[in-house]
């Protein structure tokens, strides 16, 4: 399946202890059907220390559920993203605006 939300993409989060926050995708796990979003889902990770690094308590953004995100449109409102044809080339778009999102 196409990938509705991609990396660079700027999302809200509906659900969750980070619901209504805002950020930018940083990186996304197909797979799990997850991504991980800039400064959201922060979980701290106990580290040991090593040669390399200082160890110790160290917050660690997590990975979200790709249904509990929603693209913001050119008006900072969540919305659902869709597919359609333009100039024989399949792009994604906003359903509350009919904006396309890749130009």
């Amino acid at each position: 399946m196409a990938a509705k939300l991609k990396k660079g993409d700027k999302v809200v989060v509906l659900v969750g202890k980070d619901r209504g926050k805002t950020g930018e995708i940083v990186r996304v796990l197909p797979r799990e059907g997850k991504a991980i979003v800039e400064g959201l889902n922060i979980a701290i990770r106990h580290t040991r220390q090593s040669q390399t690094s200082q160890g110790g308590r160290i917050p660690k953004a997590m990975p979200i559920d790709l249904s509990n995100l929603a693209y913001l449109d050119s008006n900072g409102k969540p919305t659902r993203v869709g597919f359609r044809f333009e100039d024989g080339k399949k792009v994604r778009y906003a359903k509350t605006t009919g904006e396309t999102i890749d130009a």
